[in-house]
C-alpha cells in the first residue's frame, strides 16, 4: 500500500533544511508583506529598484511562493466571547457584541483571504557533486545554503521586508497545510480574562486652583507664585460643552 511520503520529493528535514530524495536540498524563508498601493510614487519606485538590484545580484536561483487561503477567525471569535463574558460594563459588552457580529458578517459576505509569502532557496544535486556519506552531504548542503540565506535576508532588508527561516516544526505544519487543504487551527484561548484588564481607565480631571478675589472663570495658573512677582496669565483653550455645535474647519471669505 502506497503512502503519501512516496509522492513527496522530501526525504527528511535536518537543521531546518529540507533534504530532497534526488540528493539536493532547500531552505524556506517566510517573508513579510508591504502594502504597495498605499505608498507614494517615490517609495514605490525605490522599492522596485531595490528589488531589481536584489534579483540582479543573485548568482543562484530562488522560488517565490504565494499562498492564499480563506481567513479562519474561529480563534479570534472565541477570544471575543471570553472578553465579552469577563466584561462588567454593559455598554462595553454590547460594543464587543456588535464588533463580533460585524466581523462575522464581513467574513461571510466577502471573500477575505490570508496571504503568506515564502522564498525557497534550492540547492541542486549537480551543484554538490559526489559525497562520501549522508552526513557529509548534509553538512555540505548546510555550508552552501547558509551564505545564500544571509544574502537574501540582507537584500530583502534593503527593500523593507523581514525574512525569517522556517524551523522544522513550521515546515512540517506548512506541508501539512499544503497537502491536506486545511490550516492548522490553534486552540482558542481558554484561560479566564481578568476583568480589570478590560476596564476603561479615564484620566483624572485637572484641579483648578483660584486665588482669593479671582473669579472661577479666570485662566488656570500653574507653579508656585512668588510674592511681589506677577506671572503672565496662561492662555487657556476654549472649552466646548457637549451641547455646543462647532465645525472643525474654518472657512474664510476672500475679499
Amino acid at each position: 500500500m502506497s503512502t503519501t511520503q512516496e509522492h513527496l520529493a522530501i526525504s527528511d528535514i535536518q537543521n531546518d533544511i529540507l533534504l530532497l530524495k534526488n540528493g539536493g536540498g532547500a531552505l524556506v524563508l517566510s517573508v513579510s508583506a508591504v502594502n504597495f498601493g498605499l505608498l507614494s510614487d517615490r517609495e514605490q519606485v525605490a522599492i522596485i529598484s531595490a528589488f531589481a538590484q536584489m534579483l540582479n545580484s543573485l548568482s543562484f536561483s530562488i522560488q517565490i511562493v504565494i499562498m492564499s487561503e480563506r481567513l479562519n477567525i474561529s480563534s479570534y471569535i472565541a477570544l471575543l466571547n471570553n472578553a465579552q463574558k469577563a466584561q462588567t460594563n454593559p455598554l462595553l459588552a454590547k460594543m464587543i457584541t456588535n464588533y463580533k457580529e460585524f466581523i462575522q458578517k464581513t467574513v461571510k459576505e466577502n471573500e477575505v483571504l490570508d496571504k503568506k509569502f515564502y522564498i525557497v532557496i534550492p540547492l541542486f544535486a549537480l551543484e554538490l557533486g559526489l559525497t562520501a556519506s549522508k552526513e557529509h552531504l548534509e553538512q555540505k548542503i548546510k555550508t552552501v545554503l547558509m551564505p545564500r540565506r544571509d544574502q537574501i535576508i540582507r537584500q530583502l532588508g534593503r527593500v523593507g521586508l523581514n525574512a525569517i527561516q522556517l524551523t522544522k516544526k513550521e515546515l512540517i505544519e506548512l506541508f501539512y497545510d499544503i497537502y491536506n487543504g486545511a490550516a492548522l487551527e490553534e486552540k482558542p484561548i481558554s484561560a479566564p480574562i481578568n476583568p480589570s484588564e478590560l476596564t476603561v481607565r479615564l484620566k483624572q480631571p485637572e484641579v483648578r486652583l483660584s486665588t482669593p478675589g479671582e473669579s472661577p472663570s479666570a485662566p488656570l495658573r500653574t507653579g508656585n507664585p512668588t510674592p511681589g512677582v506677577s506671572s503672565p496669565p496662561i492662555q487657556q483653550e476654549p472649552i466646548v460643552t457637549q451641547g455646543a455645535r462647532s465645525h472643525p474647519f474654518v472657512v474664510e471669505e476672500l475679499e
